[in-house]
C-alpha cells in the first residue's frame, strides 16, 4: 500500500492500536516488564544499525544547514543508546499504576466504591527531532497498558523507523502483539491532520515540541489533547543571592543542554547586584560561546559587544547558546516580567531571602517552581518518575513531568448486594 496516497492510512493503524489497545490493557505488570527489558536488549544488540540509521538522518540535517543545538538533539552514540536502553529497564523497577485504587468508600447503603487506575487506551504522540523520544515514549505507554502511534519529525525519520521496527519485533518475541507500537512513515500534512481528527481511535494526543508543533495540534486537533513542552524560562538572581551559586545555576540551566525544553532564556538580575554579577557571569558563559542579549544597563555594564535585546528577545524560547539579560529594579519587577513572559514551564529563583523565596513561590504560575536550583532538573527521571512523555505545561489531569501514572485514567467501581436507588 502506498501510504502517501491512501486516504485509509491512518484510519486503518487506528483500528490496529484499537485492536491491540485491548490487549495491552489487561497484560500483568510481568509481562509488559519482560517486553520492556526485551526492548532494551534489542536496542544494545542492534546499536550498528540504528547509529547507521541515525547517521543518514544527520547527513541530510547538515546538508539542510540545521543548527548545531539542533543536530545535538537529533545526535545518537553509543552512549546515548545505552541511556535509552538504561531508561526502558529502569521502568521495570517502578510501580505499575494501572489497577491502582486512588481511594475508596463504603457508602451507608452498604455499597463499595473503589477509584481504580485504568489504561487510556491510545495515545497518539507528536513530536519532533529527538529520536530519544521514539522510545521513551513508546516504552512509557506499554508500562502504563496504552497502545501508541507515533509521528516524529521528518528530520529524525531513519532512525525512528528504525527503533520502532527493533521494538516491534522485540514485543512479538514476548508474546505482545506488535500493534501496540506503531509509527506514521506519511511525512505529509494531511496525515497529522488525520491523526489529530481520528476521534474514534485515538482517546488522547500529546504533542513534544516547539511552539509551532504545539499550537498548530491545539488549533486543529478535535482529539483531546494534552499540551507540553515549550519552556521560555527564566532564573532570577535576587538582591540576597549567593553569586557564586548564582553564576553556577545560570550557566548549567542555560549551557548543560541548551536545546531542550527546561533550558532558561533569560536571567533576570537585581540591580544592587548587576556590577558585580554581570562581569562574572559572563565570563563565565563566553567559556560556552554564549550570546548575551542584554538590557540598556545590562550593555552599560558589560560594553559594546553584547547585543541589544528586543521585545522579541524576551518572548522566545532560543534552544541555542542564546541568553537574554535584564536587570530588574526589584523581586516584583521579576515576577511581572516573568508572569508576562513565562510560559508557564520551569521558574527560578536565587537568594539566600526567605521572604523573597516565599513570595517568588506563591505568585510565580509555573509547573516547577525553583528556589536555588537549576531549571534543568524538570525531567520525569530527574523526579523519581522514570523517563517521562513530555512537561504538561497546562492545568488539567497532568502538569509537569508526565509518568506513568499520567498516562493512565480512572474507573469507579461500585460493588453491592443488590441495593437499588429509592
Amino acid at each position: 500500500m502506498d501510504f502517501m496516497l491512501s486516504g485509509d492510512y491512518i484510519e486503518t493503524m487506528g483500528k490496529k492500536a484499537k485492536a491491540a489497545a485491548k490487549s495491552i490493557c489487561s497484560a500483568t505488570s510481568a509481562q509488559k516488564n519482560d517486553a520492556l527489558i526485551e526492548i532494551a536488549y534489542a536496542l544494545r544488540k542492534c546499536k550498528d544499525a540504528v547509529l547507521e540509521a541515525n547517521s543518514k538522518d544527520l547527513y541530510h540535517a547538515r546538508l539542510n544547514n540545521m543548527r548545531d543545538s539542533l543536530i545535538d538533539r537529533l545526535t545518537l552514540n553509543e552512549a546515548r543508546i545505552e541511556s535509552i536502553a538504561n531508561a526502558c529497564e529502569n521502568l521495570t523497577k517502578l510501580g505499575d499504576p494501572v489497577g491502582m485504587i486512588d481511594e475508596g468508600s463504603v457508602r451507608p447503603n452498604g455499597m463499595r466504591i473503589t477509584k481504580t487506575r485504568v489504561p487510556m487506551g491510545v495515545i497518539g504522540i507528536i513530536y519532533e527531532s529527538r529520536p530519544n523520544v521514539t522510545v521513551d515514549a513508546a516504552s512509557l505507554c506499554l508500562k502504563s497498558g496504552n497502545a501508541v502511534i507515533l509521528r516524529g519529525g521528518k528530520e529524525a525519520s531513519e532512525t525512528n523507523k528504525c527503533l520502532v521496527k527493533i521494538m516491534r519485533a522485540a514485543l512479538d518475541r514476548v508474546g505482545f502483539e506488535q500493534d501496540v507500537i506503531q509509527y506514521i512513515e506519511d511525512s505529509s500534512r494531511d496525515a497529522v491532520m488525520r491523526l489529530m481528527k481520528a476521534n474514534d481511535y485515538i482517546d488522547v494526543l500529546i504533542p513534544r515540541g516547539g511552539a509551532g508543533l504545539i499550537n498548530a495540534v491545539i488549533q486543529n486537533a478535535t482529539v483531546p489533547v494534552i499540551q507540553t513542552g515549550v519552556g521560555n524560562c527564566h532564573v532570577y538572581v535576587d538582591s540576597t543571592a549567593d553569586l557564586r551559586m548564582a553564576v553556577d545555576i545560570v550557566d548549567n540551566a542555560k549551557t548543560s543542554r541548551p536545546s531542550v525544553c527546561n533550558a532558561i532564556e533569560t536571567c533576570l538580575v537585581h540591580k544592587s547586584v548587576a556590577e558585580e554579577f554581570l562581569p562574572k557571569l559572563k565570563s563565565r558563559l563566553d567559556k560556552s560561546d554564549v550570546e548575551i542579549r542584554g538590557c540598556d544597563i545590562t550593555q552599560m555594564i558589560l560594553g559594546d559587544d553584547i547585543v541589544p535585546a528586543t521585545q522579541e528577545d524576551w518572548e522566545t524560547e532560543f534552544l541555542d547558546y542564546i541568553l537574554a539579560v535584564r536587570v530588574v529594579d526589584d523581586l516584583a519587577m521579576a515576577i511581572e516580567h516573568i508572569q508576562t513572559y513565562s510560559t508557564g514551564h520551569s521558574e527560578c529563583i536565587v537568594t539566600q531571602s526567605l521572604f523573597a523565596a516565599e513570595t517568588f513561590k506563591r505568585e510565580i504560575d509555573a509547573a516547577a517552581v525553583y528556589v536555588n536550583c537549576s531549571t534543568r532538573f524538570t525531567d520525569g527521571e530527574e523526579f523519581g518518575l522514570g523517563a517521562e512523555i513530555g512537561i504538561s505545561t497546562q492545568k488539567l489531569h497532568a502538569r509537569g513531568p508526565m509518568g506513568l501514572k499520567e498516562l493512565t485514567t480512572v474507573k469507579y467501581i461500585i460493588e453491592g448486594d443488590g441495593q437499588i436507588r429509592e
